[in-house]
């Protein structure tokens, strides 16, 4: 009972002593000191990197911005990882007093061991540098990548994130990019079908039509030329089809064929030509038999 009273009263002075809180208090002011240098060396690194970006631009050697907008967000966060590994590592080694040397041996062993059952890791890793190096897209760009379609906003080792148009933000392993769709990088096309009914003119409504599209540059900048019209592509059951193609800037196509519908349909309605509407012919029972029967004396 007395070597219990003496251990617990040995634990009580412990704690209660200077020592205890002495070494706690160093080793917190030195775990707060390599955060906050770890930090100031990540916010200065990323200054440094944006004003050598910077410089580029006047320099000989130029890169195109959504390429550069690529490689300066991947170099921050490969810069911030290694500096908050090593920042890690300080804390266990001289704070904690853990023997690094030991802890990254028996990490080396156990990566050997969790390298074979982490395949789709290395995978999205090495698909990740050739997104990148082989500039399939960059931060920016409006692609269409595994069913999912939308803004760039960020490409790392690992994964990829694309925000929709409708807002939701999606990450991609890159490893499941298996077929990209970039819809930045050359200029996109407009294609718009007309519907014209029969009762007008095939000219007269070319006419009217090239009078809207020859002003549609002028008036939208996304136009990269003077639409042209295709002339007739269909003949329907109660109106023909004339097409316009236009060619646009890009990921513009489909504001350009929203602004051809729009002046083309209203210069139309204005002219007296209206939309087709579908036709429902019907027969009495009299001219179904008069029908019936010149059919028949015709094959005779």
């Amino acid at each position: 009972m007395d070597k219990v009273n003496k251990e617990i009263s040995d634990l009580w002075e412990y704690l209660t002593g200077p020592e205890l809180w002495i070494s706690i208090g160093s080793g917190l002011v030195k775990i707060i000191i390599i955060i906050i240098l770890a930090l100031t060396i990540v916010k200065v690194t990323r200054n440094v990197i944006d004003r050598v970006f910077k410089k580029r631009e006047t320099g000989p050697l130029r890169i195109t911005e959504r390429r550069e907008n690529t490689l300066k967000k991947l170099i921050k966060s490969v810069i911030a990882y290694v500096v908050y590994f090593i920042a890690f590592i300080m804390i266990l080694d001289n704070v904690m007093g853990f023997n690094v040397g030991a802890l990254i041996a028996g990490a080396g062993v156990a990566g050997l061991a969790i390298g074979f059952g982490a395949q789709n890791l290395v995978r999205d890793i090495i698909s990740g540098f050739f997104i990148i190096f082989e500039d399939q897209f960059s931060v920016g760009d409006y692609v269409l990548v595994s069913g999912v379609e939308g803004t760039v906003e960020e490409i790392g080792l690992r994964t990829t994130k694309i925000l929709s148009w409708t807002g939701e933000l999606n990450v991609l392993p890159n490893g499941n990019v298996t077929q990209v769709t970039n819809y930045s990088v050359t200029n996109g096309l407009s294609v718009v079908d007309i519907n014209i009914p029969y009762e007008s003119d095939i000219a007269d409504a070319e006419k009217i039509i090239e009078e809207v599209v020859i002003g549609l540059p002028e008036k939208y900048d996304f136009f990269i030329s003077t639409p042209t019209i295709h002339g007739v592509q269909v003949l329907d059951v109660s109106h023909y089809v004339i097409r316009v193609i236009a060619e646009t800037q890009p990921v513009f196509q489909w504001a350009g064929e929203r602004a051809i519908r729009k002046e083309t349909q209203d210069k139309l309605y204005k002219s007296g030509i209206e939309i087709p509407s579908p036709r429902l012919v019907m027969y009495s029972s009299d001219q179904k038999d008069t029908l019936l029967q010149r059919g028949i004396e015709r094959d005779q």
